[in-house]
């Protein structure tokens, strides 16, 4: 598998442990820091719809402007809500992952692997602790 996408913020342990899990599995994905790169409109929009997410379901809440946003109002549309996660990228919530497996907002971390080979080499643990993989690659969460 080698088309593996992930829409990355290095600065959040849940996307730090996402990307290792993907490395863990034998697979170099393509990177993309959307804080500074962010998705097209379509490309965000397919990549909700993939996940089978809402729009409401795809926004970052803490520590994000959200509040300030006024985003919590039930009668913004879609579309609002688009426009304003595509102003301010921050409320992308991450870390998106995209293989062709399928497509996972991987909250928390070891979703991804519902998307990835069974191709892991050796244990891993999230930053955490938490053990996710033993040593002979079996799932453990």
């Amino acid at each position: 598998m080698t088309e593996v996408t992930i829409y990355h913020n290095p600065d959040c342990g849940t996307s730090r442990n996402t990307l290792a899990m993907i490395r863990n599995a034998g697979i170099e994905p393509t990177i993309i820091e959307y804080l500074q790169n962010p998705p097209s409109r379509q490309q965000l929009v397919t990549m909700i719809a993939a996940a089978g997410l809402t729009v409401r379901e795809a926004i970052r809440e803490k520590g994000t402007p959200y509040a300030e946003l006024g985003l919590e109002n039930p009668a913004l549309t879609d579309e609002q809500l688009l426009d304003a996660m595509l102003r301010d990228p921050i409320l992308i919530n991450r870390p998106f992952v995209i293989t062709p497996m399928g497509t996972r907002l991987a909250r928390p971390s070891e979703v991804v692997l519902d998307i990835l080979p069974s191709t892991h080499k050796g244990p891993f643990a999230k930053e955490d602790g938490q053990q996710v993989i033993d040593a002979g690659g079996k799932r453990l969460v």
